[in-house]
């Protein structure tokens, strides 16, 4: 519904403008042209270099095969983003997947395949194609928005998380790591690269380069904490446990309670997060349901020891229930399961 037009008045608007010089003084920045030969050459010495918020390297061979068929065609390419640093180097703040994209076609380890407008280069390596291809190619220049030394790291950050609203989508995960960068994100990341955490929830390599892993981590303490508050949205539901934790979190105390819960699962859940032996993923909701339940459970018993054994319920078809994702971000659904688990755990045999 329409919300009724609000009379603006002139102390509104001087105010507005206000705001919108104050922020644009933050932004700086100068337009640069780079070839594509110089580029590679300062990716290769790292002078210019992806920071920790920046996506791993994503792009499938197909999405790298069209931007370099793009280049080829002399067709525009949307401008890249770095930042100066006081260090003299260049910080990619957007343009990594392509970046990298080019320093693997210069040097050779990406074959040009699927190539739908030059089907005649399917096949090639840089290396081989006419000398004069490879001449223009290199001395390709690409515009590059290059933002002043005092740009701070959460405007970079800002600029990194609105530009992946678009193109190849950045999932939530991704543009969370970069917008709230900072110890707790840090944490996260430790442990996701925890082996007990990777053989109780296999996922596929490409998940894991995409911060599955994270992601999982972040719902277990968010959920744990506050899932008698959510409402629905589950972006917005974790954004804002990160952005409190990014102020202050306890993390000794966190990875104490993360291990309990790991090495609880490890020993009374036969096949760990996953729904068989040797699955090669894990459900999201799976995986909510028990760390999130069993770390319910664990705080009201630390010394728990289960009278009913998981295995007796987990097949059962009250579970298989709450396990589906129909409706699982409903705030009953993430209630209904995460208790579920916890009450079977805590159960007492009459």
């Amino acid at each position: 519904m329409a919300t009724p037009d609000k009379v603006i008045s002139e102390a509104m608007k001087i105010a507005a403008e206000d705001e919108i010089k104050t922020k644009q003084r933050e932004v700086k920045y100068d337009i640069r042209d780079f070839t594509v030969d110089y580029l590679v050459k300062q990716f290769k010495d790292d002078l210019f270099y992806v920071p920790n918020y920046q996506r791993k390297f994503i792009w499938k061979t197909q999405n790298q095969c069209r931007f370099i068929e793009s280049i080829l065609l002399g067709l525009p390419i949307p401008m890249m983003f770095v930042a100066d640093m006081d260090d003299g180097r260049l910080e990619i703040v957007d343009g990594a997947q392509r970046i990298q994209t080019l320093e693997a076609f210069l040097s050779d380890d990406l074959v040009l395949q699927g190539l739908e407008h030059l089907p005649a280069l399917n096949c090639f390596k840089f290396s081989t194609l006419p000398e004069g291809q490879r001449r223009k190619f290199g001395n390709k220049a690409m515009r590059i928005v290059v933002l002043d030394e005092p740009t701070s790291i959460q405007t970079r950050q800002e600029i990194f998380n609105r530009i992946n609203t678009s193109g190849i989508r950045a999932k939530p995960s991704e543009i969370r790591s970069g917008a709230y960068a900072g110890p707790f994100m840090s944490f996260l990341t430790k442990c996701a690269d925890n082996s007990l955490f990777k053989r109780l929830c296999p996922m596929s390599p490409s998940l894991k380069q995409r911060r599955e892993g994270e992601e999982l981590i972040l719902r277990l303490f968010a959920y744990t904490d506050r899932y008698l508050g959510f409402k629905h949205d589950v972006d917005t539901f974790l954004d804002d446990y990160a952005e409190d934790k990014q102020k202050l979190f306890d993390e000794k105390a966190m990875m104490v309670e993360f291990t309990r819960v790991m090495e609880f699962v490890d020993r009374y859940f036969p096949n760990g997060f996953a729904k068989k032996k040797g699955a090669k993923s894990t459900p999201r909701v799976r995986f909510e349901m028990i760390a999130v339940g069993t770390a319910l459970a664990l705080r009201t018993s630390p010394e728990l020891i289960p009278a009913v054994k998981p295995e007796a319920w987990l097949e059962s078809e009250e579970f298989k229930y709450h396990a589906t994702t129909h409706a699982s971000n409903s705030t009953s659904r993430l209630r209904g399961r995460v208790e579920y688990v916890r009450d079977q755990l805590l159960k007492v045999l009459a």
